[in-house]
């Protein structure tokens, strides 16, 4: 069907588009060909500050650069990722990040951080949309007050809460002897047995707020129909809860904490600022910018970052699956 205005007569373009396949499919064309113009200077831009860096980065986890001479680097193949060294004796070690324990900690360290803080989140933010979608008075101002632990730049909320978790003068051990909770400070950040759940505490407080912004999007798309029919009926608040909103807002849901997997996947700013140089909580984005830049490591960290980015694109497209994602906009 052709565009048309409501209530007016169709035009005599538009009875010819019905009548004649040809013209429609003409008219299909010149929207492709316009939105196809609109799109490409964004494509180029996406493709020289994304797609270029990112062609680099695996092209030299093939090669053996380092920091102070990446111009004159060599191709040394899968080396970065696989080697088995024979000592001649008839013994051998293999190499490689493939094989690296480091590593591989770090991805655990990753996978664990994002499942546990997108899990808490998720239910969080569900929770706060479903109080900020309730009528009341002052919701507007709670509305904000909710979005302010959000807006705070990352480093920022890491280095403040670094202050607060401090084993000699941070306010939550204060807080926490006072209660009688604990009964001696705790280094939150240095201890092994507390240091990630410091990590996912503060990602908590500050990310919360991202997903009940969505989660509540959704819920305003919800008709209120809904809800009238379901109160005539005496269903109750609960069941409506499981069977009539919950169903309808999986697809904010979904894509909520989608877009908060890919962020929390790569995590690195909070991380390398409220627990540095610590085993218990590097990541993967931590891993590949110690070798990177700090190891001199750069065809290492490129091939850490490689693999990141693999890690990240197979976690998201089995997500898509499994979830049953639409992004063509299909219905």
């Amino acid at each position: 069907m052709t565009n048309v205005t409501i209530g007016a007569p169709p035009t005599d373009k538009a009875m010819t588009a019905e009548k004649h396949p040809a013209t429609r499919s003409k008219l299909s064309r010149q929207r492709l060909r316009s939105a196809w113009i609109f799109l490409t200077p964004m494509l180029i831009v996406l493709a020289l500050v994304a797609g270029w860096p990112l062609v680099e980065t695996i092209y030299y986890s093939f090669t053996n650069a380092s920091l102070s001479n990446i111009a004159g680097a060599e191709w040394v193949g899968l080396r970065n990722y696989y080697e088995y060294v024979d000592y001649g004796d008839g013994e051998g070690e293999y190499f490689g990040l493939f094989f690296d324990s480091q590593w591989w900690n770090a991805v655990w360290n990753t996978v664990y951080y994002s499942a546990i803080s997108v899990s808490i989140e998720t239910v969080l933010g569900l929770v706060f949309a479903l109080v900020l979608n309730a009528e009341f008075k002052g919701r507007s101002f709670v509305r904000a007050a909710v979005l302010i632990p959000w807006a705070i730049p990352t480093i920022v909320s890491a280095k403040m809460w670094a202050w607060m978790m401090n084993d000699q003068f941070g306010i939550l051990n204060d807080m926490l002897m006072t209660v009688g909770l604990i009964s001696a400070p705790v280094a939150w950040t240095a201890n092994p047995d507390t240091a990630m759940w410091a990590v996912i505490i503060v990602d908590v407080w500050k990310t919360t707020p991202f997903m009940a912004l969505l989660i509540l999007a959704g819920l305003q798309m919800v008709p209120g129909d809904v809800y009238e029919a379901a109160k005539i009926d005496g269903i109750h608040p609960v069941e409506v809860f499981w069977k009539v909103t919950l169903p309808l807002i999986r697809p904010a849901i979904l894509v909520a904490v989608i877009f908060r997997a890919l962020d929390a996947l790569r995590v690195f700013d909070l991380i390398y600022v409220l627990t540095p140089n610590n085993t218990d909580t590097k990541t993967m984005s931590v891993f590949a910018q110690e070798n990177l830049f700090q190891f001199d490591k750069f065809a290492y960290g490129s091939a850490a970052s490689t693999f990141l980015f693999l890690v990240i694109a197979m976690i998201t497209l089995l997500y898509i699956k499994v979830a049953k994602l639409d992004l063509g906009g299909g219905r």
